[in-house]
């Protein structure tokens, strides 16, 4: 009985939350339709503060400057009024995206200035699209 039960009520029931968790979000993610933009200007930032700081490759600074951008992105559109940002938040969220990117890829040699790099990443975004 046991085995009957196993083969007919368990791939059903794996079916049906399978549906459940990738049919019905329960959010929205947070990041606009300008995330790539974001992203773009992060990446261009962060491969000049490496540059002049002579830190990383250009690639690897590109990567992490895209990834906080979008990373600022995505925090301003938690926001109630994405268009009222906050200098401060930006700044914030730019300095541990870009650490935490950092230590993912393997540049954790640096993290003061991969945050001091994300810093920059958020102010900058912040100044262009406020």
């Amino acid at each position: 009985m046991n085995n009957i039960l196993k083969r007919t009520l368990l791939p059903s029931l794996m079916a049906a939350s399978l549906a459940g968790v990738t049919l019905v979000p329960a959010k929205p993610a947070a990041a606009d339709d300008q995330v790539l933009r974001d992203a773009g200007i992060g990446a261009v930032t962060n491969v000049v503060t490496g540059a002049i700081r002579g830190n990383g490759s250009v690639l690897g600074n590109a990567v992490k400057g895209g990834v906080t951008g979008a990373a600022v992105n995505g925090a301003n559109g938690l926001r109630n009024h994405p268009r009222h940002r906050n200098l401060g938040q930006d700044v914030g969220v730019g300095a541990g995206a870009s650490a935490l990117t950092g230590v993912i890829t393997g540049d954790s040699r640096d993290t003061l200035g991969n945050a001091v790099d994300g810093a920059a990443v958020g102010g900058v975004i912040h100044v262009l699209t406020k």
